[in-house]
């Protein structure tokens, strides 16, 4: 095979067969995968979650995971998020003609890897070719079908006042890594992507109490960006305690030295959860024993005063309105 993709891959013909076969089939394999035009899949019987997402980040790999691990954990998030368990995948490549073959092929490891760690069977797929140009390496989209587990219910509309504010673990670290890797700025830091699967910390949760009113990862724009759009759909106020927010002593500093606020930097590994704050300590303890989730914390609490706002107590006890976002999020994932 090619050390390269080129135009002839993406053809339909002997090399777009040979590419499916040698690269795709050859990790992606289960009994539900089909070249088929569509995949025939089993369900059970009870809400299904449908989500799905593209994926163009830059650089293409970096510490702590590549696209192709992004990619599987971006939408099987999604997907807990809604209490669903995930169940079965597509995914479609578009890629620039020059490609390296083995970088294709560590991406396609990848999301092998996290599937399989996800419990998800990826089942479908579609592969094109872009000239040179016009693709910046490879772009991915997924799409995912989870099964929504029985007496759950969330959504960003349901926070409702004396709910606490969880955090899954330490924020930012996803937006740092790629800033570090894109832009050279002369700063070295021991810092990694976060980025996860996380049906497994959802399923702790839920193993708790199903009174939990929203789960939201905090992808682009991070925890700052989900709390306005949840205290916006609510209809609530929010207020943080900012010394109970864990942050990477890494990523601390980072922000420090270009005036970042971790809050806005990307996650790819954490959630933002209200529930009521009766559950609230029993659901931090329970997420600390999972393996993403060790830095769990309870960060704020929904109020009734200031709806649509996110206010923060500093640790000096003063009170001070964390900005909206607006404009161009940095760095820019995707």
């Amino acid at each position: 095979m090619n050390e390269t993709v080129t135009l002839a891959h993406g053809a339909g013909g002997k090399q777009t067969a040979e590419l499916i076969d040698k690269v795709f089939k050859e990790h992606f394999a289960n009994p539900d995968l089909t070249s088929d035009d569509a995949a025939v899949l089993s369900v059970e019987a009870g809400k299904l979650a449908f989500t799905t997402d593209g994926f163009i980040v830059s650089p293409a790999e970096f510490p702590g995971g590549n696209i192709g691990k992004l990619s599987i954990c971006g939408t099987v998030n999604d997907l807990a998020c809604m209490g669903a368990k995930p169940l079965y995948l597509s995914c479609a490549f578009v890629i620039e003609e020059g490609f390296p073959m083995e970088k294709l092929e560590k991406i396609a490891a990848a999301m092998e890897a996290t599937a399989k760690e996800a419990g998800v069977k990826i089942v479908a797929g579609d592969t094109k070719v872009a000239g040179k140009g016009q693709v910046d390496g490879v772009f991915i989209t997924t799409t995912g079908i989870g099964l929504v587990q029985e007496d759950v219910e969330t959504s960003g509309k349901k926070a409702q006042p004396g709910d606490a504010v969880i955090v899954s673990g330490d924020v930012g670290r996803h937006g740092c890594t790629i800033l570090l890797e894109r832009e050279d700025f002369g700063i070295e830091a021991d810092v990694t992507s976060d980025c996860a699967p996380l049906w497994g910390a959802v399923e702790d949760m839920l193993s708790v109490t199903k009174d939990i009113h929203v789960i939201r990862d905090a992808t682009r724009g991070g925890v700052g960006t989900v709390l306005y759009e949840i205290a916006g759909q609510s209809q609530v106020g929010i207020r943080l305690h900012a010394e109970d927010i864990p942050v990477q002593d890494g990523v601390k500093g980072v922000c420090g030295m270009l005036g970042l606020e971790p809050l806005y930097l990307a996650c790819e590994g954490r959630l933002v959860i209200f529930a009521p704050k009766e559950q609230a300590e029993a659901i931090v303890e329970k997420l600390r024993q999972g393996k993403y989730t060790k830095d769990a914390a309870i960060i704020g609490e929904v109020t009734e005063e200031m709806p649509g706002r996110v206010v923060m107590t500093t640790e000096i006890g003063a009170e001070t309105l964390l900005p909206e976002p607006r404009g161009e999020l940095l760095p820019r994932i995707c």
